[in-house]
């Protein structure tokens, strides 16, 4: 039995991600220096192969793809982009897009409180009686 509905999980699961993606950004604005850093990202590990009807067949043709059959918990994923390099000392962090990242990041993670906030405001008024 789910006490609160679906929406709760998913807004937390949202939230996760972008405290998540907050923190790998940051890691890459500290290390726009840093001799051969490569810049990360986060994505949704299962996010396709769950919106996917289950009959559709995935090959798997490298062993960095995401296994679409896997049943790890773990939603996130923080990867990698090792194959690129901005800067003369190997480095491939660009700062600009960062800061995008960040701002546009920051703008989704307020939304999400705001709608958590929303859903325990209801609960409140729910348990309250009306009041």
């Amino acid at each position: 039995m789910v006490l609160f509905g679906g929406t709760i999980h998913t807004l937390q699961n949202s939230l996760d991600y972008a405290a998540t993606k907050n923190r790998v950004i940051s890691d890459n604005v500290a290390n726009v220096d840093t001799p051969n850093y490569k810049a990360k990202g986060v994505s949704f590990k299962n996010v396709l192969s769950n919106a996917m009807d289950s009959t559709v067949q995935a090959q798997k043709t490298h062993s960095k793809h995401i296994s679409f059959n896997e049943t790890d918990s773990s939603v996130l994923r923080v990867t990698s982009n090792q194959q690129t390099a901005y800067n003369h000392n190997g480095n491939n962090v660009d700062i600009d897009k960062e800061m995008a990242d960040l701002a546009k990041n920051q703008i989704y993670y307020n939304s999400l409180v705001e709608r958590m906030n929303g859903k325990f405001g209801s609960l409140q008024t729910v348990i309250r009686g009306g009041n």
